[in-house]
């Protein structure tokens, strides 16, 4: 099958059960699967039976599990795949079971919440017969394969800095302010700066040099630093820099610097709004806007066309595992005050942006329902 048949609506679809129903899904994932054209909703799994009625009614799906029905619903046979969108914690816990069951897996990022959690998830993947992906949308964003494109075709010369700042205002009474450093904005933010700097430097970070954690807000205080800052150094002596926040207004920024130019974007992570580059060639200095596209629906569409041509999704189980690996390393730093050598990791597959954007026009339906509740997800 071709990949321009298996987007190409030819009638099968591949039947979806929502596990979570918090923010992401319901404002994001759900009202996106309908611009996929290869994919349904069948079935909602939450722990929350009044959630699970409202969307039930709003969505026309007849099935809704407790999470303590997971089991029955893997085997019910009326789901092919899920979309795993509950509390980072508990990935492995609802991922494992469903691969071993045969049912594909579209798993929010980060993969989990330790690099050993995520090999678990990988191993299961590998033993399965069904698929794993990591939900990395910008992985299919226009504006983000365009930078990548650029940089590869070596239009800013040799990469020397990358800076980042990624902040929301989040209310002390949201869940995430509830679960320690897991919940908070390392692991919750902390994935889009450092994927970032992995697809634009095509490089794995060597050294955690310095994480700095600060807490600004009372209502979090006891629960995690609600602030910080972190420097890698990526192979051939470069530096890569980023700020994540729970304490400051909406911002979503980077720049990736080279000997010969430079690219700012702003936005870079955020959905439902215009990604913006800004680009500096030497002397000459350039502006581009790229449409807003259904990032959720989009990257549900990519895996579901995976699903029914047989091939392995690009941002896999493996990618996952790449920013957990930097994430411990900062975990480490904060608690030591010290520098932490990274362990060896190579990613044996990198996005590519001239494939990806062969095949856009399949993979980022239009724009015109996409929401916006939040940064992240």
């Amino acid at each position: 099958m071709s990949i321009a048949s298996a987007f190409g609506f030819g009638g099968k679809k591949v039947r979806y059960a929502v596990v979570g129903l918090g923010d992401i899904a319901q404002a994001s994932m759900l009202p996106g699967i309908k611009h996929t054209g290869n994919s349904e909703l069948v079935a909602l799994v939450t722990g929350d039976p009044e959630k699970a009625r409202k969307v039930a009614d709003q969505y026309g799906v007849e099935d809704t599990y407790s999470y303590e029905q997971f089991g029955a619903m893997l085997a019910s046979g009326k789901v092919d795949a899920i979309y795993l969108a509950t509390p980072n914690w508990r990935h492995a816990e609802f991922a494992i079971p469903a691969l071993e069951a045969g049912i594909h897996v579209l798993c929010e990022k980060p993969l989990e919440v330790s690099v050993a959690q995520g090999e678990a998830i990988r191993a299961a993947a590998q033993a399965s017969s069904a698929k794993l992906m990591t939900a990395y949308r910008l992985h299919f964003e226009p504006g983000t394969l365009d930078a990548i494109g650029k940089i590869r075709d070596g239009q800013l010369g040799d990469l020397v800095a990358f800076t980042s700042c990624f902040g929301q205002m989040v209310d002390p009474d949201n869940h995430r302010t509830e679960n320690g450093i897991e919940a908070g904005p390392l692991f919750d933010m902390g994935p889009y700066p450092i994927n970032a700097i992995r697809y634009l430097f095509g490089a794995e970070p060597v050294e955690v040099v310095s994480a700095v954690g600060v807490r600004r807000s009372p209502a979090q205080a006891a629960n995690f630093d609600d602030t910080l800052a972190v420097t890698l150094r990526m192979p051939g002596n470069r530096l890569a820099q980023f700020t994540v926040s729970y304490a400051m207004n909406n911002v979503n920024s980077l720049i990736i610097a080279g000997t010969e130019g430079s690219i700012q974007m702003s936005p870079a992570y955020g959905f439902g709004d215009p990604i913006e580059q800004n680009v500096t060639i030497g002397e000459k200095k350039s502006h581009e806007s790229f449409k807003a596209t259904d990032q959720f629906g989009g990257e549900m569409k990519y895996f579901s066309a995976c699903i029914l041509e047989d091939r392995e999704p690009e941002p896999d189980a493996e990618e996952g595992l790449a920013d957990l690996r930097v994430i411990e390393g900062i975990v480490r730093a904060l608690e030591t005050g010290e520098p932490q050598t990274l362990p060896p990791f190579t990613r044996t597959r990198r996005i590519d942006p001239k494939e990806q954007v062969q095949t856009l026009r399949y993979v980022s339906p239009p724009a015109n329902e996409v929401n916006a509740a939040s940064p992240t997800g």
